[in-house]
């Protein structure tokens, strides 16, 4: 389809621009055989046209799996299977492999949005999908009648006026403080430097230095990496405009990268690697250079991926996040929002306790909770 039809109703004019819901993110993951039906990410695009016009979007896929999610059901699939059912295929509605929070039900009124899920269910007849799921969209966008709504946290850093990386420091507590301080000497003193390359500067070789690094570290992790090497070319020519490379350099050598994304308030922080395990690298490379980009950039927040309390001691603070599910079967319907609405407590009373430790000093501008 036409990218600015897509375009006009996944990132509006005068709204937060989001790269990763763009039209050009969605062809590279597809183009490049990353989501396909092949690997399990059918598309079933779901479009809605007013009067010879594209009126609304679903971005959805049937899928034959739930990996590259990042909102685990595996429990509710094996449920289903042992009561006799069959889970797969499921009706996705998602950004693949992507745990970053945007516009789902693209449409500007929110009884349109309503008219995209009733038709996002017919598709589960259709198509014989046991269950739709929409997965990190908008808190306004998380209750509607007939669906399930799931929380979980993230951690994101917030940008409070910042000047400097020194004067972010200053808001810390003097013993985060001190540890940050700690883990960034950690990394210089083992002759570690940093470059930050986005646009036109991205190069070939910075390229082919990143996807060693995601090709190592992400088979290490969950054993085949999710994206090709052609996404990185794509998206290399056809988003590089919204691209920050993180590459760390020791001996001459590029040893490990992050691929962030750049929106119009925030810096989507996506895929690392390393081809050589220092202290504290991961921490530098993915987090700290982050904070110096957006404070730079004057950006309002870096949203650093999925879950990690550990962000929480380096300035990311607990954050809500929200899915919709719909099950066809009503039986596994009720007990999976049984399941979920002890869920949803648990999560509230995590991101409280979370909460209180709190890196910044009093009176800092607090998380959601």
């Amino acid at each position: 389809m036409p990218a600015a039809d897509w375009d006009r109703l996944a990132n509006p004019a005068g709204l937060e621009f989001n790269p990763l819901v763009s039209h050009a993110f969605f062809l590279a993951l597809e183009a490049s055989g990353s989501a396909t039906a092949k690997t399990g990410w059918h598309g079933q695009h779901l479009l809605m046209e007013s009067n010879g016009h594209l009126a609304g979007l679903v971005p959805c896929y049937l899928k034959s799996h739930s990996y590259g999610e990042y909102v685990f059901d595996h429990a509710w699939a094996d449920a289903y299977r042992r009561a006799g059912g069959e889970y797969y295929p499921k009706l996705q509605a998602a950004v693949p492999f992507t745990p970053v929070a945007g516009p789902r039900l693209m449409a500007p009124a929110r009884e349109d949005r309503s008219l995209l899920l009733r038709a996002l269910a017919a598709l589960c007849g259709q198509s014989g999908a046991s269950s739709a799921h929409i997965t990190f969209l908008p808190e306004e966008d998380a209750s509607f009648d007939g669906w399930i709504c799931r929380t979980d946290l993230q951690f994101h850093w917030r940008n409070n006026g910042y000047q400097n990386f020194d004067e972010f420091l200053a808001s810390l507590s003097s013993r985060k403080r001190k540890n940050v301080r700690r883990e960034r000497e950690q990394v210089a003193d083992a002759g570690i430097s940093f470059e930050q390359v986005t646009g036109a500067e991205i190069q070939q070789y910075h390229w082919n230095a990143f996807f060693e690094f995601y090709m190592d570290t992400g088979a290490r992790k969950w054993g085949t990496p999710y994206l090709t090497r052609r996404f990185f070319d794509i998206i290399g020519r056809t988003m590089q405009q919204h691209i920050l490379l993180v590459l760390a350099r020791r001996n001459g050598n590029y040893i490990a990268g992050a691929l962030n994304f750049i929106g119009s308030h925030a810096l989507y922080g996506r895929n690392w690697g390393a081809v050589e395990h220092h202290p504290c690298l991961h921490f530098e490379t993915c987090y700290y250079q982050a904070i110096a980009f957006a404070i730079t950039r004057k950006l309002e927040r870096v949203e650093a991926g999925a879950q990690g309390p550990h962000k929480l001691a380096r300035g990311y603070l607990p954050q809500l996040t929200y899915s919709l599910h719909y099950f066809a079967d009503r039986r596994l319907g009720r007990a999976v929002a049984d399941y979920l609405e002890r869920e949803r407590a648990a999560v509230i009373s995590e991101g409280e306790a979370l909460a209180e430790h709190s890196p910044f000093k009093a009176n800092h501008e607090e998380s959601d909770f």
